[in-house]
């Protein structure tokens, strides 16, 4: 290898696998920032450090690509934890290249950046002198095949000193793994024998690239199919119900707890999923695929250790020694949900009117989902109106919707997402970010970043002047609501004074700015300061609500 910095070697390394960087300045990265542009990696500045690697988060959960995200030591390290804790809860591959203590010992401005990290649950790299290349390829291999977030920390005494020559191993490929004699076999014959089949898809079987095996799959049985919000429209078509969980609609949610056998095709089946334990019925199997080691979830009645879409192309083969299911059998299944789905009650499309005179959300939302151009990226912040997007606006495909924050329960990361996202997107395609006020105030230094870094965004602020969550839950208890509330802040003027064009939302009619927008091209970015009211709880936090309130009362009884 040519004659390099330690910083260099890292950075050349990084550029084997990943081609974007996004992050703050500082002593400690600087050199790592210098060398990197020299070896023509694309640095997009973020005002935050919280949101360097929020930003990489989004960039891979648009595009599938790693990014590594970069620091300085100590405060801005510290800055980047919430945002290392959700990729780390997220199984988000992705780097953060930080700044550490010198090797010699620590100063008094440093803390123990690996205690903490290991703390998030996110495995710390120390580059040294003669192994800067070796260690900074086994921290992005780690990161790759644990799917999960690592850091790279350079001591700042090395940092711009010659790194020792190395040979490094070409970069190795993930590993595929099939469980195939361990209960293929076994899935096969139960869902041969289904009567009322459901697959349930995760971002799992879209990692996977399990699509079409899943779709053929589902068509071979006459299965109803479904996906979890990260898995959205992954499996449409014939027999497609939407999301499994709180966004669903009840009319879908009722078919899938019908289903006599449901194959769960790379999902956890967290709590929001299962609708607290009330998705799938008492008497159904749930047979598991997934990478994990071992079941997700208690219902789990066979589980196959496996890659999801190689299980899926196992067991087409095995159905067809076993021979055609009963055509009849399996027409009626998705003849009946097409009944059900046409007559049964979709989402809630909204009031007219507020108790507050304020936009209701989801009259709102559908309006939006009309006027949004189709081709769509939505990233979302954290927050009670999580929901509105994927119930109400077509989401193409699982990749564009990203949501940031809800692996680890957080807001504030929406704008930083937002930047990744931009950097990541097609030409062509508009990224439309969905925030609540509170979160985007948490993160309105990016909202620079994202005007310098998006061709085409369009950012929906859900302003209803507090934090909604908070007051639907425990304000409707009385509690005092006052440190729940948000003094109404003109997001539009905000925006317009940073660059990008705006408006003031308070009546659907007004949407008619954004329209104009669109229709001139859609260029620059576009901040919607959508005035709702707080008085409509989203179903999903009731639903969430009401299962606290019975494990409260299981505890109690």
């Amino acid at each position: 290898m040519t004659s390099l910095t330690v910083s260099g070697r890292v950075a050349q390394v990084l550029s084997s696998y990943l081609s974007d960087v996004f992050g703050v300045m500082g002593n400690g990265n600087v050199y790592f920032l210098d060398a990197g542009e020299k070896l023509g990696l694309r640095f997009s500045p973020v005002r935050h450090e919280g949101a360097a690697i929020a930003a990489a988060d989004a960039y891979y959960r648009t595009s599938g690509r790693l990014a590594a995200g970069t620091t300085t030591y100590g405060p801005g390290y510290t800055n980047a934890l919430t945002a290392l804790a959700e990729a780390v809860q997220a199984q988000i591959p992705v780097v953060l290249v930080t700044g550490d203590a010198p090797s010699s010992g620590a100063r008094p401005q440093d803390v123990d950046q690996s205690a903490i990290a290991a703390g998030l649950g996110a495995a710390t790299f120390t580059v040294t002198l003669d192994a800067a290349g070796s260690i900074t390829q086994q921290a992005v291999e780690y990161a790759l095949t644990k799917r999960t977030a690592v850091v790279i920390a350079i001591p700042y005494d090395l940092a711009a000193l010659e790194a020792g020559d190395e040979e490094l191993p070409a970069p190795t490929a993930p590993k595929v793994t099939d469980d195939v004699d361990g209960g293929l076999a076994q899935v096969a014959r139960l869902l041969d024998g289904a009567k009322r089949p459901l697959i349930l898809a995760g971002r799992g079987a879209h990692l996977a690239g399990a699509g079409p095996e899943l779709r053929e799959l589902a068509d071979r049985l006459g299965a109803l199919t479904a996906g979890t919000a990260l898995a959205l429209n992954l499996l449409h078509g014939e027999g497609y119900l939407g999301v499994a969980g709180g966004f669903g609609t009840d009319t879908a949610a009722g078919l899938m707890g019908e289903a006599d056998v449901v194959l769960v095709a790379g999902a956890s089946l967290s709590p929001f999923t299962m609708r607290f334990g009330h998705l799938l019925g008492p008497d159904s199997t749930v047979i598991q695929i997934d990478t994990a080691l071992q079941p997700t979830h208690p219902r789990v009645d066979t589980f196959v250790s496996a890659d999801v879409k190689s299980a899926a192309g196992h067991i087409l083969r095995m159905l067809d020694g076993l021979g055609s299911p009963d055509a009849s059998r399996t027409d009626a299944w998705r003849a009946e949900a097409r009944k059900r789905l046409a007559e049964g009650p979709a989402h809630h499309p909204g009031s007219d009117e507020t108790p507050d005179g304020r936009l209701d959300p989801r009259s709102l939302a559908t309006a939006l989902g009309a006027v949004l151009p189709e081709r769509r990226t939505v990233v979302q912040d954290g927050g009670h109106f999580i929901g509105w997007a994927p119930m109400y606006w077509h989401i193409p495909r699982p990749q564009d919707l990203v949501m940031v924050g809800t692996a680890y329960q957080a807001i504030g990361l929406g704008l930083a997402g937002a930047v990744g996202a931009a950097r990541a997107v097609e030409n062509g395609r508009t990224l439309v970010l969905a925030a609540g006020d509170g979160g985007f105030l948490m993160g309105l230094s990016d909202l620079e970043s994202l005007i310098g870094a998006a061709a085409s965004a369009v950012v929906v602020i859900y302003n209803d002047a507090a934090y909604g969550a908070e007051i639907h839950q425990y304000g409707s208890q009385g509690l005092t609501e006052k440190p729940m509330l948000i003094p109404e802040v003109d997001f539009s003027g905000v925006a317009r004074a940073l660059g990008a064009e705006s408006a003031i939302i308070r009546s659907l009619a007004d949407l008619s700015a954004l329209q104009d927008w669109i229709d001139a091209g859609a260029k620059g970015t576009f901040v919607a300061d959508c005035r709702i009211t707080s008085s409509v709880r989203a179903p999903w936090l009731s639903e969430w609500m009401q299962a606290k309130q019975e494990a409260k009362a299981a505890v109690a009884g």
